[in-house]
């Protein structure tokens, strides 16, 4: 499994601590003009797009916020502004990623039903589809290994209860064959993470390639 950074000694330092005494002083989204609500939207999206590369990669201790805001081209300031606290931002982070896979399945499931092919396997080609993003991947590593605290264990709760349950109602499929999906998706993302799609040693083609090459689903 990825790395994942360690949690600081000193309690200052914490994703809950980090926060920004600007932001609770900015003015509440229900007093902003539309413009200024379509601004605040617009960079939003564009703090969670250079969030997602940054935090797959350091995770939720291991993330300077500095480091966001200059990757999506704004003050450490206004970052705070959008997400008063890391953990709130790392959390966001975490929901898109799940969003992302979501997505991604139902779309796939909903046009295997409707050319009468099998969904799981159409869901299954959707995340290898997926993983050719690493940050989406990084992430939900990072999200595990950062489960310790509670607001994460409960958002990686969400997402997988809001998948399973796309999954349910979309393949019809028995929980074993979701069981399945689920574990196979699991190991992809570590096997991903340590890249070894194109390792030439027995290990690595058992854990990549030997239910294709067995014929197994």
């Amino acid at each position: 499994m990825a790395s994942a950074s360690r949690a600081p000694a000193s309690s200052a330092s914490s994703p809950a601590a980090e926060s920004s005494p600007a932001a609770a002083a900015s003015v509440p989204r229900e007093r902003l003009s539309p413009r200024l609500l379509s601004t605040a939207d617009e960079r939003r999206e564009e703090v969670l797009r250079a969030a997602m590369k940054v935090v797959g990669t350091r995770g939720l201790y291991g993330t300077p916020t500095q480091e966001i805001a200059h990757a999506a081209g704004i003050s450490q300031a206004y970052v705070f502004r959008l997400f008063p606290t890391k953990l709130s931002l790392f959390l966001a982070v975490v929901e898109r990623s799940f969003q992302q896979i979501y997505d991604s399945f139902e779309r796939a499931g909903r046009a295997a039903r409707a050319a009468g092919e099998p969904v799981l396997l159409a869901m299954a080609e959707a995340y290898n589809a997926l993983l050719q993003d690493p940050a989406i991947l990084l992430v939900q590593l990072q999200a595990q290994a950062a489960a310790s605290e509670p607001e994460v264990r409960a958002a990686l709760r969400r997402g997988f209860a809001g998948l399973l349950d796309m999954v349910e109602r979309t393949s019809e499929a028995t929980p074993q064959e979701i069981q399945r999906l689920f574990a196979r998706g699991m190991l992809c993302n570590v096997s991903a993470a340590m890249q070894i799609s194109a390792l030439d040693e027995h290990w690595a083609r058992v854990l990549a390639y030997a239910d294709a090459e067995h014929g197994a689903g």
